[in-house]
Parts: structure tokens; C-alpha cells; sequence
């Protein structure tokens, strides 16, 4: 199945084509789809995206979800072709690309459904935001990690709360204001991805992976993933109690 710039199924090969949708057994596999752009995010490949990943989430048959990106690179962040109509005279559009932007960076985090992203290549900005906010990431020796907004007078505004979360302060703030780009051996050090393997191999141990998770009894991992990010953001005894919630629960779970 793959999905067009309508958001809608459409047939495969057709030429408006901006997200591949393939299932691979339980495993769903999206593949942003604007290799000539760099898979660079304009509004109807995020508006794509975010429809898919609630799809996938839906799905009772969809165990696991791999992000990708076709051709070169995994994401070249937004596509500044689109910034010229969003304009302060236009508030309601850029409103609503705010507000598509920061759901679709957060939404992998918010699903049930465990993804992992298979990133090769360049994943700046937005795409840097997309790699990173998936539950685990496997990226390829040619990675180029980054936030280069700046240098185009654009402040990473929606991608920098991901960031904060994943890397230390004086890190983070020297990616936002240099523009430096990250190795995937730096990106490995610093946490920001789970395994580095050849760019060939990337999917390939993306869908690994995948297919672990899919292993595994879903009502059981939905709740450990939902507990993960839950206690994160919370005090110590109150993070407690919700596991004690969990862990009563989780003894129906058991096959």
C-alpha cells in the first residue's frame, strides 16, 4: 500500500507517491518518499506521515513499525520551498503546519506501537527530530546528525525539545547554534542511536528489530512502552506507584 500527497491509499507506482506503506508480515514498514528532495518534510509528506503512523497504531495486525527514508539520505528536514506562503499574513497556514510538525514529532513516543527508524545518510532538522523521536534507532556509517536551522535564519523550534531530551545541555545548545553535524560513531556515543552498521545494512537491522518486538505479547510491550515514557517525567515515588499499577496488571498478560 503506499499513500499519497491526499494522505489517502493509493496504487503503487503512482507518481504523487510521498510515503511507502509495506507490511512485512506484522511488521510495518514506512518509507518517506521525495528521494529528489532529500525525503525533505513539506506539508503533505508530514501530513502522510502522521496519518500512517495512527494507522499503524490501530492495527491489531501491525506488531512493530520501521521508519526509512528512500534513496540517499532519511530526511533533509523541512522543505523551505513551502516557507515563502508561510508568512505572518497567512497565520492560519502557519498554524497549522506548527501544529502538524510538533504532533508528528512527538507521535512515535505517544504510540503503543514500538518504531524503530532506519536512518542512513542525512537526517538534519526535522529529519534529525523524526530519527531520534522513534523508540530506537539504528543509523549508518555515512550519517550526517544535525540542526543546520540556523544557518538559514530559521530557529529549530519544534525539533528542540527532542533534542534537550536525548543529549546533554552544552551538547545540544553547540548543535542548535553551530549547525555542526553529528558522525554516526558521535551520534552512537552519545546515545542518540542504538547500533551503527553499513548503509546497506540499515533496514535490514532496522527490521531485526522489528521483528523481536513483533515476537513479543503486545498487550505487554504496549504497557511496558506506555510505562517507559510515563515514569520519565516523574518523581521518583510517584513513578513507583504507577509500576505497581502496571506490574498488577501485566499478570494477565501471560500466555
Amino acid at each position: 500500500m503506499t499513500v499519497t500527497t491526499s494522505g489517502q491509499p493509493a496504487d503503487a507506482g503512482a507518481i504523487t507517491d510521498v510515503l511507502l506503506v509495506e507490511d512485512r508480515g506484522p511488521v510495518r514498514v514506512l518509507t518517506l518518499h521525495r528521494p529528489d528532495k532529500l525525503n525533505a518534510l513539506d506539508t503533505a509528506l508530514t501530513r502522510a506521515l502522521s496519518t500512517a503512523l495512527t494507522a499503524a497504531d490501530d492495527d491489531g495486525e501491525v506488531r512493530a513499525v520501521v521508519l526509512t527514508g528512500a534513496g540517499r539520505a532519511f530526511c533533509a528536514g523541512a522543505d523551505l520551498s513551502e516557507f515563502s506562503a508561510l508568512t505572518p499574513d497567512q497565520p492560519d497556514a502557519v498554524l497549522e503546519r506548527a501544529a502538524l510538525t510538533a504532533r508528528v514529532q512527538t507521535q512515535m513516543q505517544q504510540m503503543g506501537t514500538p518504531v524503530v527508524s532506519a536512518v542512513r545518510g542525512a537526517a538534519v532538522g526535522g529529519g534529525a527530530g523524526l530519527a531520534i523521536g522513534a523508540d530506537m534507532t539504528v543509523v549508518g556509517t555515512d550519517l550526517r546528525f544535525g540542526y543546520p536551522e540556523l544557518r538559514h535564519s530559521i530557529v529549530p523550534a519544534l525539533v528542540m525539545t527532542g533534542l534537550q531530551r536525548h543529549l546533554n545541555r552544552k551538547l545540544a545548545f553547540e548543535l542548535i547554534s553551530t549547525g555542526r553535524l553529528l558522525t554516526a560513531a558521535e551520534a552512537l556515543e552519545h546515545g542518540l542511536a542504538n547500533r551503527v552498521v553499513e548503509p546497506d545494512q540499515v533496514l535490514d537491522s532496522a527490521l531485526e528489530t522489528a521483528e523481536q518486538w513483533a515476537a513479543v505479547e503486545p498487550r505487554a510491550l504496549r504497557a511496558a512502552k506506555e510505562l517507559f515514557y510515563r515514569v520519565a517525567d516523574l518523581p521518583t515515588e510517584a513513578a513507583m506507584r504507577v509500576g505497581q499499577d502496571v506490574n498488577a496488571l501485566m499478570r494477565g498478560f501471560r500466555r
